[in-house]
C-alpha cells in the first residue's frame, strides 16, 4: 500500500516531463509565416482576419458600373506607396498602386522562410489611402514609405482626390511590408513558385 501511495505521488512528476518533453519536440514543427507572411501561401494575421471577415476585392470597374452596392462595403486591397504625406488628425495619406495578390507567394528555396508575400508586376488602379499609422510604421529604418507594400482594410468615402480624381479609402485596418519584404511576379525569373 505505501508502494502504491509513492506510486502515484511520482506520477505527476512523470506524466508534466511527458508533457513537457512532447511540447518541446512539437515546436520545430510548428511554422508562423510571421509578421511578414513568409510561407508558400498568403497568410493573415489574426486581426487582420478578423478585420477581413465581410470584405469584398477591390474592384473598381464593378464600382463604376455598381456605385450604390459598394457605397458604405467595406473592401480590401494590395497596394504598392507611391507616395505618403500628412493627412488631417495626424493620420497618413497614401497614394497606392493597387495589386492583385498571387494565388502563391514566391520561394527562393523548399523552406518557407525564403517567400515571400507576392502581388502583381503591374497596377490595375491608382487609389488613395488614409490611415493612422502604428509608431513602428511612421519613422524609422522599415517605416511605411513609397516602395512598402500595404493591404488596407476600410470604405470608399464620398470625396475624391483633388489632384488626380481618384477615389480615396478611409482606412480601418493596415498591415504593412517595407521595401524588399516582399516581391512581385516580376521575381519569378529567380525565384521559384
Amino acid at each position: 500500500m505505501l508502494e502504491a501511495a509513492r506510486s502515484q505521488k511520482k506520477r505527476p512528476g512523470v506524466l508534466l516531463r511527458g508533457v513537457v518533453t512532447a511540447v518541446v519536440l512539437a515546436l520545430p514543427a510548428c511554422h508562423s509565416a510571421g509578421q511578414y507572411g513568409y510561407a508558400r501561401s498568403y497568410s493573415p494575421l489574426s486581426d487582420e482576419e478578423d478585420a477581413a471577415e465581410g470584405t469584398k476585392e477591390y474592384d473598381p470597374v464593378m464600382i463604376e458600373r455598381e456605385p450604390a452596392s459598394w457605397r458604405g462595403q467595406p473592401i480590401s486591397i494590395f497596394g504598392v506607396v507611391k507616395q505618403r504625406s500628412q493627412a488631417p488628425a495626424g493620420n497618413a495619406y497614401l497614394t497606392l498602386s493597387v495589386r492583385t495578390l498571387a494565388d502563391r507567394n514566391l520561394c527562393d528555396q523548399m523552406d518557407e522562410d525564403t517567400c515571400r508575400v507576392t502581388v502583381s508586376d503591374h497596377e490595375f488602379a491608382v487609389l488613395h489611402a488614409v490611415v493612422k499609422l502604428r509608431p513602428e510604421d511612421d519613422l524609422g529604418k522599415q517605416s511605411l514609405a513609397a516602395g512598402s507594400l500595404v493591404r488596407v482594410i476600410g470604405r470608399l468615402t464620398d470625396g475624391v482626390d483633388k489632384t488626380d480624381g481618384m477615389q480615396v479609402l478611409k482606412g480601418s485596418y493596415y498591415r504593412h511590408w517595407p521595401r524588399n519584404f516582399f516581391v512581385t511576379m516580376a521575381d519569378r525569373d529567380h525565384m521559384r513558385l
